[in-house]
């Protein structure tokens, strides 16, 4: 994809593919050099690979009444929605924060469908220069939703031209180099602009404060990704019962594109060893199979939490060597495991380093020594010290 290049809504993109969560140091051949604990976590990876976007577009829903939980987000976002095709006009733009995977791209393409519109998509790596953005804004048409996946990466002229744009629907070219540059000013219809960011910590003040409706999207509950699993399980025709899809569920870290990933590996499982019905025990095999625990873990964070209790006593210990310790880089450990394993309750942080909780120990089913951290809470979990 050239930069600054949008597709129409429902064609397939190569945007916003980046190493940035851990996935390897680049070979000589610029490819990324994937470690066996990395590559073994492709399959609860929260991003989706080019291949993959073609598979969920099948799954995703086209509509608010389709979508499942997120309520609040889906009640307010449709208020907006509704009060703007009274009105007659455009709705205000709107930044979509959270963890990949939750469906930030669903709801722009929603929100596209629910107004009757075309969507253009493109994203802030992309988006390097002004003029980059200048074309894509001059190929809108009135009403049109502009989609900007990953906005806060997007390069600092631009973001400064985008303020206009979505304040004044406005912006000017120059023309021109030095002392007889020439500012032209160029209309553009009226149109929405869809920001998604998974950092919105870095987006700046003045960029936020133009965007008339925030939704961040938190992680699913179980019940509401067993929902999930059932839906996607009728699209995809596979005989899924209520406890097979129940373990997927629980398995799928609050994310609906893991859960729906390993439905899809569960379904091969059915089909090549069983008689295609997914049952509890079969998903069971089958997760196990892929090493995929009952909380969701998967070698890395076993590793992650099996260095930190066993070699070093529960912590605390330092990011760079426990890194070392599981044979991954500082990065991969940091931004890939850590954070579903802080999220779960396994692991803290703390200020001379990482630290096992309680309910680390137990996960593993190990007894808790005397000296580790946090030993006043071993009752809680009933482990004696």
């Amino acid at each position: 994809m050239e930069h600054g290049e949008s597709t129409e809504y429902g064609e397939s993109t190569e945007y916003g593919e980046s190493t940035e969560y851990g996935e390897g140091t680049p070979a000589d051949d610029g490819a990324p050099r994937l470690t066996p604990l990395a590559e073994g976590r492709a399959l609860l990876e929260a991003e989706a690979s080019g291949d993959e976007r073609a598979v969920e577009a099948a799954l995703r829903p086209r509509s608010l009444d389709e979508v499942i939980g997120q309520e609040r987000v889906r009640e307010q976002l449709g208020l907006v929605l509704t009060a703007a095709r009274g009105r007659g006009r455009a709705p205000d733009h709107v930044l979509l924060s959270g963890p990949p995977g939750l469906g930030k791209t669903t709801i722009a393409m929603i929100i596209a469908h629910e107004m009757s519109t075309p969507m253009r998509i493109t994203s802030g790596p992309a988006i390097q220069h002004a003029g980059d953005l200048a074309a894509i804004l001059s190929g809108l048409n009135e009403g049109d939703v502009l989609f900007l996946d990953e906005i806060h990466r997007m390069s600092r002229p631009a973001e400064e031209m985008l303020y206009l744009a979505m304040e004044d629907f406005r912006v000017d070219v120059i023309v021109g180099k030095g002392p007889g540059a020439t500012a032209i000013p160029l209309e553009i219809p009226p149109f929405t602009l869809v920001g998604a960011t998974t950092r919105a910590g870095l987006l700046p003040g003045p960029l936020r404060d133009r965007f008339g409706f925030t939704a961040h999207l938190e992680f699913y509950d179980a019940a509401d990704l067993q929902r999930i699993v059932t839906r996607s399980a009728s699209l995809l025709n596979v005989t899924v019962d209520e406890d097979g899809a129940r373990e997927i569920a629980t398995r799928s870290r609050g994310t609906p594109r893991i859960a729906n990933r390993l439905l899809r590996r569960v379904r091969d499982f059915a089909q090549v060893r069983a008689d295609g019905v997914v049952t509890r025990p079969l998903a069971r095999d089958a997760l196990s199979l892929f090493e995929v625990d009952e909380q969701g873990l998967d070698r890395l964070d076993l590793a992650v939490l099996s260095a930190l209790c066993r070699r070093f006593g529960g912590g605390p210990v330092g990011l760079g060597t426990l890194a070392v310790a599981v044979g991954e880089e500082r990065e991969t450990v940091e931004e890939v495991a850590e954070p579903f394993l802080v999220r779960s309750g396994y692991l803290a942080r703390t200020a001379r380093g990482r630290v096992a909780t309680p309910a680390a120990w137990e996960h593993l089913g190990l007894r808790i020594p005397p000296n580790a951290p946090f030993p006043d809470q071993a009752a809680l979990f009933g482990v004696e010290e």
